[in-house]
């Protein structure tokens, strides 16, 4: 993207968050299929939307509250590769945890575990300040010019 005028694409911003979330429950996936799955016999959707099963008490609980923070540093890099501004990294961060909330709260009701909260907290914080170190880094690299010399 183009980082001179700003224009007001929501096209643009709705693919962008669609994309994100698709990538971030992906990885999510993965991590859960690697770290939850070799622990349970049959994998669902339990592991991504109830809140009960991000606990503390329990080996397959910290497998699944690891497979949440290595997804949420997958998406900072994900938020290097789509989005590309140190300054919208929160807001697409944001906004990927209220759907997840949201979707929480349709499949199994309003998270009333003090964990769910505080591993998902972290992994937006997570999120967005990988996300914004990432792209400052990517934002502050010396542009390469080359230029043909004359032979003089």
């Amino acid at each position: 993207m183009f980082y001179g005028t700003a224009v007001w694409d929501p096209w643009l911003i709705v693919s962008q968050i669609v994309c994100l979330q698709c990538l971030y429950y992906l990885t999510l996936g993965f991590f859960m299929v690697v770290l939850v799955g070799s622990r349970v016999k049959r994998m669902s959707l339990v592991y991504f939307f109830d809140f009960s099963t991000l606990t503390a008490s329990t080996v397959t609980g910290w497998c699944a509250i690891i497979s949440f923070l290595l997804s949420a540093i997958a998406g900072a890099g994900f938020l290097l590769h789509l989005i590309e501004r140190a300054k919208k990294c929160l807001d697409f961060s944001a906004t990927l945890f209220i759907i997840h909330l949201l979707i929480c709260i349709v499949y199994g009701g309003w998270p009333s575990s003090v964990t769910w909260w505080v591993v998902n907290g972290a992994c937006l914080v997570v999120m967005a300040l990988v996300g914004e170190w990432l792209c400052i880094r990517r934002e502050l690299q010396e542009i390469p010019i080359t230029r043909l010399r004359s032979n003089v």
